[in-house]
């Protein structure tokens, strides 16, 4: 766990922020969107990198262990935004993260999760592996589906610098697997690759079709033809 404190007027200043950027009106909307699962002060995308942008410069230099604190004391708050907060930060300062602080991410991703926060950390930690595959092995059998999800999301984006085989092997390490967000996460990371190797995919997926889900194989083949 991090042992760096938070800057004191931090959370004060980002609440503050928040709140004036908040459209009660939103709320409902947003929290029927995530299934009721999370409170929402009902702030949108725009307003809430405008809000969080002055207190999240301020954090520039300032180490991993003080990004992570931060960030943890943004996930204990009860509305999404704050964890969408933390998110944003990581990704402005993620050069100041390493592979060895990715545990504790997946400590943040295992708490309150669901696709909007779990997605945007897969983003999050492939940029900090910079094409390297630190702990993805070991995330690939993790007990939490999540954190499973982010191994087969790591290499979105990296296009040649996509280890074709480890994605393949992947996919079909999980190919058995009934749950949704697994089998659709297999048909993205395919499909994100196909951008750059289409007739690969093409020939993988077909190659594969009986041991991958339905689901996994339309959306691998989705923009294919």
């Amino acid at each position: 766990m991090p042992t760096a404190s938070i800057h004191p007027a931090f959370l004060p200043g980002l609440s503050s922020a928040l709140t004036s950027a908040a459209d009660p009106h939103r709320a409902p909307a947003m929290r029927a969107y995530m299934r009721d699962q999370f409170d929402v002060l009902g702030v949108g995308t725009p307003q809430r990198r405008a809000a969080g942008k002055p207190l999240l410069s301020g954090l520039k230099g300032a180490g991993a262990s003080a990004l992570l604190a931060h960030a943890g004391a943004l996930w204990l708050q009860p509305q999404r935004e704050y964890q969408y907060v933390a998110l944003d930060m990581l990704a402005i300062h993620w050069k100041e993260l390493t592979s060895a602080d990715i545990p504790e991410l997946f400590t943040l991703v295992a708490d309150k999760p669901w696709w909007d926060t779990v997605d945007a950390m897969a983003g999050i930690i492939g940029d900090i592996l910079r094409h390297q595959h630190d702990y993805m092995d070991q995330a690939l059998h993790d007990n939490n589906m999540w954190i499973r999800r982010i191994a087969l999301l790591h290499q979105l984006g990296w296009r040649d610098q996509t280890d074709e085989q480890r994605l393949f092997n992947d996919c079909l390490t999980l190919a058995h697997e009934k749950e949704f967000f697994i089998q659709k996460a297999i048909g993205w990371a395919l499909r994100d690759y196909a951008r750059h190797a289409p007739e690969t995919v093409r020939l993988f997926t077909h190659k594969e079709k009986e041991r991958l889900a339905p689901l996994s194989f339309r959306e691998a083949n989705k923009h294919l033809g």
